[in-house]
């Protein structure tokens, strides 16, 4: 069969093993909210979690209720009452919350249960285990209001959870916590999920919400959020709100989820919909991902080349190779001089790489081999590659930069090179120049900071 045949599900598959290796014996908190579990697309999400549970993802499900509390209190006439944007959980209220959560936790558990033959739970027999691993305690009277059964949560049974996750089990936790005098209490969702990850040093909170993520003022999805970003955006919204009565909106209540879990050592937290099939795969296995993903530093890095990274580097330079862009590199030359380089990774994977070729007696450096992934162009990474080795330059005493490209010349001009002759290039460069090339020679100085 040749390349072109290949079915583009193989190719597919070939690179998501890297992340199917790197989540094996990982644990991720899932949480879903009553939307979520009311939308047509959960048995779709039901499925995909079952695969994670197959391929040895230890897996936590915190699921909340708040529409199907709603809808029974709108049955029984029972008016809806917040105070400080938290529900005002009376006897009948918690009466309602406790009847959805049962409901709930019976449409999962009989969900994970399914395995016809002709469906993606064949074979899989999960094992669901649901109990009292919250322990929470009463809110209280805020500005004289008494909230009644809203609760706050005040434990996570942690070690009761890892022994289940140790069998093989995936676990349900319902927004509703229980305290040592056996009063049940109501919580907030994004409060158990957060904490729960926190609690388990969980690798990854998983948010699911109507939304994709989270989108700029232009409209576009971002992929990556840095935490305190999140949380200034949180702020920001929460200022402009006046009416204590109002529930939060969905966005701020996940993104402070987020930023939380973020600032109490979840390493990775992701924003992604619920209306989407095949959300959590996409997010989870590919490199781009289809939603948000929050963290606390940014997880593209710019650092110095290692020898591991010649197989990313040839790779990525492979394609500009073939079009003439880049002077053809053998492996054997880049091992050698694989310390001239710094790479951008992501994820992993090098998505971008420059080096820096020092002329210590003039003072001057060559930028080289400057190559971007083509997916991952139209940003800034560029331009902070470029910065990363003019600071490197620096540090080597080098005053000046220069460059011979044959295709990318405006690039380099808009970034403060200048056009130059070929006698200004140092001697050794210029007694190697390759004339059928017939590259253009741009020069760029490097003031002192």
């Amino acid at each position: 069969m040749s390349k072109q045949d290949n079915d583009p599900y193989i190719d597919w598959f070939r690179h998501s093993s890297p992340y199917i290796n790197a989540h094996r014996g990982k644990t991720f908190v899932l949480m879903l909210g009553g939307e979520a579990l009311a939308d047509p697309n959960l048995t779709h999400i039901v499925h995909d979690v079952a695969l994670l549970n197959s391929l040895g993802v230890r897996l936590v499900l915190v699921f909340g209720s708040r529409p199907q509390i709603e809808e029974r209190l709108q049955v029984r006439g029972i008016p809806t009452r917040l105070h400080h944007h938290q529900r005002i959980t009376d006897a009948a209220t918690l009466e309602c919350a406790i009847e959805a959560a049962g409901v709930l936790r019976t449409l999962l558990e009989s969900q994970f249960s399914m395995g016809l033959s002709n469906t993606p739970m064949h074979g899989a027999r999960i094992r669901v285990c649901s109990g009292n691993f919250v322990t929470a305690r009463p809110a209280g009277v805020v500005d004289g209001v008494d909230l009644g059964h809203t609760g706050e949560l005040r434990r996570v049974d942690h070690q009761a959870i890892r022994r289940q996750l140790d069998l093989g089990n995936i676990l349900l936790i319902s927004n509703l916590g229980f305290s040592p005098t056996g009063e049940v209490f109501n919580l907030s969702v994004e409060e158990v999920a957060t904490r729960t990850a926190i609690a388990l040093n969980a690798d990854k909170l998983i948010l699911f919400g109507s939304e994709a993520g989270i989108t700029d003022s232009h409209g576009d999805l971002r992929s990556e959020l840095l935490a305190a970003t999140a949380r200034r955006w949180v702020n920001q919204y929460l200022a402009g709100i006046e009416d204590a009565t109002q529930a939060h909106s969905e966005t701020a209540r996940l993104l402070q989820a987020a930023a939380d879990a973020c600032d109490e050592g979840v390493p990775r937290c992701h924003l992604i919909s619920f209306q989407r099939d095949g959300a959590l795969i996409s997010e989870l296995l590919t490199r781009d991902g289809s939603g948000t993903m929050v963290v606390r530093e940014s997880y593209e890095q710019i650092r110095t080349a290692v020898i591991d990274d010649v197989g990313g580097i040839l790779e990525l330079i492979a394609p500009l190779e073939a079009k003439g862009i880049l002077v053809r590199r053998s492996r054997e030359r880049l091992e050698m001089e694989i310390d001239r380089f710094t790479v951008i990774e992501r994820d992993g994977a090098i998505i971008g790489c420059a080096a820096l070729y020092p002329f210590q007696e003039e003072q001057v450096g060559e930028l080289a081999c400057v190559a971007i992934d083509h997916h991952y162009r139209g940003g800034e990474r560029g331009d902070r590659l470029l910065q990363a080795l003019e600071a490197r330059a620096r540090t080597l005493g080098l005053t000046q930069l220069f460059v011979l490209t044959t295709r990318t010349a405006h690039w380099f001009i808009e970034r403060g090179f200048q056009a130059a002759s070929l006698d200004e290039l140092p001697g050794e460069k210029k007694a190697l120049y390759n004339f059928q090339r017939n590259s253009k020679v741009f020069f760029k100085p490097l003031p002192i900071r």
